[in-house]
C-alpha cells in the first residue's frame, strides 16, 4: 500500500505539472492587452448628471430638445462628424411624436468601423413605481448612463495624439422607451422606435460595421451584466470577446460569465433589420430573481444617487479596450 501511495503521489504530481503547463500555454496564446487610454469615470458621471439636470427627456418636450442639442454639440466639440436623423413615428397608444437620432462618427474615413449605441430618451411614465404611476422618469440609469459613457468614449478618443486605425460610430437612439409589452401588438412591444428607424434608414448609404455594442442601464451600484440571450444567439462571438476583455481587465464580478434572459432592446432591430451583429450590455439580475432589471427601473427613483462611478468605469474601460484591441487586430 505504501508503494501504491508513492506511485499515486508521483502520478498526481506529474498530472498537476502537466495541467499547470497547459494553463500557462493557453494564457501565453491569448492576445495581449494592447495599451489603451484611461476612461475617466468622474467625467462620465458628470455627463450623466448633465442629462438628468435637464429633467425627463420625454420626446416632444423642451427638456428633450435641450438635451438633444447638448449631446450633438458635445460630439461636435470633440471633433466627431455629426448627423441628425429627424423622424416621426406613432407610438403604441397612437401618439405621433417627433424623434431625433443623433450620430457622431470618429475617424469617418476609416474602412473598418465599430458601432456603439445607447438610447437618450426617458420613459414618459413611472409605471413600475409603487406609489406614483404616471410621472415622467428622470432615467439616470435607464438612458443617461449609457449616453454618459459614450460621450466620455468620444472625449477620450478625441484627445489621443495618435488616431487608432479604426472608425467608431456612436449612435444615440431616440424613442426607445415609449412602449408597453402588455398593450402593444408589434414584436418590439412598442419600444425601440428610433433604432427601428435607423436600421431601415441608416445615416450613411450602405453603412455597415464590423460589430456593434449597445449600452442600456449601465451605471447602477452593484450592477451585473449577464450575457443577454439575443446577443448570444445573434452575435455570440462578440459577446465572448467583450466579456473576455472585461475579465482580463478585472471586471468579471460585473460582467458575469453566464447566460441571462433575452431582452427586446435596440440591438434586436440592428441585428434583424440592419444586419449588423450587435450585442447588448444591460443590467439584469439572475434568472431566479423576481425582478429582471435594477430596483429603480421605470420608477421615480431612477436618480443620480444610485449611479456608481465604479460601474461606469468598468463598462467604459471595457469599451475603450475593445476599440483598441480591434484597431490592433488583437481581439480577445
Amino acid at each position: 500500500m505504501k508503494k501504491l501511495s508513492i506511485l499515486m503521489f508521483v502520478f498526481m504530481l506529474a498530472y498537476g505539472c502537466k495541467t499547470k503547463d497547459s494553463t500557462e500555454q493557453a494564457a501565453e496564446q491569448a492576445p495581449a492587452l494592447v495599451k489603451s487610454p484611461d476612461f475617466n469615470a468622474d467625467s462620465a458621471y458628470t455627463f450623466v448628471q448633465k442629462q438628468v439636470d435637464f429633467g425627463p427627456r420625454v420626446p416632444d418636450t423642451k427638456p428633450h430638445d435641450a438635451c438633444g442639442d447638448y449631446i450633438a454639440e458635445k460630439l461636435k466639440s470633440y471633433g466627431l462628424q455629426v448627423i441628425e436623423q429627424a423622424f416621426k413615428d406613432t407610438t403604441f397608444d397612437n401618439k405621433i411624436l417627433n424623434g431625433r437620432n443623433i450620430i457622431g462618427s470618429f475617424n469617418p474615413k476609416a474602412s473598418k468601423r465599430l458601432l456603439l449605441a445607447a438610447h437618450w430618451d426617458s420613459r414618459p411614465y413611472s409605471d413600475q413605481d409603487s406609489l406614483v404611476k404616471n410621472k415622467p422618469v428622470l432615467a439616470a440609469n435607464d438612458g443617461a448612463s449609457g449616453v454618459g459613457i459614450l460621450l466620455e468614449v468620444a472625449r477620450v478618443l478625441s484627445m489621443q495624439k495618435t488616431t487608432p486605425e479604426i472608425g467608431v460610430d456612436i449612435v444615440f437612439f431616440d424613442m426607445e422607451d415609449w412602449g408597453n409589452s402588455e398593450q402593444a401588438e408589434d414584436e418590439y412591444g412598442g419600444y425601440c422606435l428610433g433604432s427601428q428607424y435607423w436600421a431601415a434608414n441608416k445615416h450613411t448609404p450602405n453603412y455597415t460595421a464590423y460589430f456593434g455594442i449597445l449600452l442600456d442601464m449601465v451605471g447602477a451600484k452593484g450592477a451585473t451584466f449577464f450575457k443577454e440571450g439575443h446577443s448570444v444567439q445573434l452575435a455570440g462571438s462578440v459577446v465572448n470577446s467583450v466579456w473576455n476583455t472585461a475579465s482580463r481587465l478585472g471586471y468579471s464580478n460585473i460582467f458575469i460569465d453566464d447566460r441571462g434572459g433575452s431582452i427586446t432592446d435596440d440591438h434586436v432591430a440592428v441585428n434583424k433589420i440592419a444586419k449588423i451583429p450587435m450585442i447588448d450590455i444591460i443590467h439584469t439580475k439572475p434568472n431566479n430573481m423576481s425582478k429582471t432589471f435594477f430596483d429603480q427601473w421605470h420608477t421615480t427613483d431612477d436618480t443620480m444617487e444610485h449611479i456608481d462611478p465604479k460601474t461606469l468605469k468598468a463598462v467604459g474601460q471595457t469599451l475603450i479596450q475593445v476599440v483598441y484591441q480591434e484597431a490592433e487586430g488583437e481581439a480577445l
